[in-house]
């Protein structure tokens, strides 16, 4: 059935217009049917080794297809990925969780905390300022590097943050203004009979990290 998710997706990337999407609107349905099925058996399996993240449903999670194109230059009217982001309060929550992205060819399994707003941020840069040793020992654990590779980097600061020494000796650690890592996966992945499992082994991966940000938020 992934199979038909992905191609449903493949398909409408080449044709992101109305028309075209109205027309296969009975597709979509089946797609979005069998992706909230999927996220509604790993919320569960996640939730037994991640009691965090609460009960949730996968209606909770899963975010629209319908894209905001009031501000946008790319005035395409629909993604062209379907996305879920498992964590305590559902998709609009600011705490960590656990994100299942699929789109043909650009898949990905991620987690942490996506562009977390200033409070919190300050949160996360004085924690790692204060006591660098715990983060350090998550984010270099071989299996997170193996599993994970760098936190993502896109929108690093070049400079020291603002009230932070520039000699600190861990300064790398506190530039980020993003603390989410990713796993990509391929559509071979994507579409095996083992995905499941598959995503909640690179899930349990990411649980020290999350759980060093429920730690620091609470």
């Amino acid at each position: 059935m992934k199979a038909d998710l992905l191609e449903f997706l493949k398909d409408l990337k080449n044709n992101n217009n109305r028309e075209w999407f109205q027309e296969n609107k009975s597709r979509y349905e089946k797609a979005r049917t069998e992706f909230e099925a999927y996220i509604n058996k790993l919320i569960p399996r996640i939730r037994e080794f991640d009691p965090e993240i609460g009960m949730l449903t996968a209606r909770d999670c899963m975010f629209r297809i319908y894209r905001d194109v009031r501000f946008a230059t790319d005035k395409s009217p629909y993604k062209t990925n379907m996305g879920a982001y498992i964590a305590r309060g559902g998709k609009g929550t600011t705490m960590p969780g656990y994100y299942v992205h699929m789109e043909p060819g650009s898949s990905f399994l991620a987690g942490g905390l996506y562009m977390p707003p200033p409070e919190i941020l300050k949160k996360i840069r004085d924690e790692i300022y204060f006591q660098p040793e715990e983060f350090k020992n998550i984010v270099f654990n071989k299996s997170f590097i193996r599993v994970f590779g760098e936190i993502d980097d896109s929108e690093k600061l070049k400079t020291a943050p603002k009230g932070y020494p520039k000699d600190f000796l861990d300064l790398n650690l506190i530039k980020f203004r993003n603390y989410a890592v990713m796993h990509w996966v391929s559509d071979e992945q994507t579409l095996s009979d083992v995905y499941e499992d598959y995503a909640i082994e690179v899930f349990k991966v990411l649980l020290p990290l999350n759980e060093y940000f429920y730690n620091l938020l609470k």
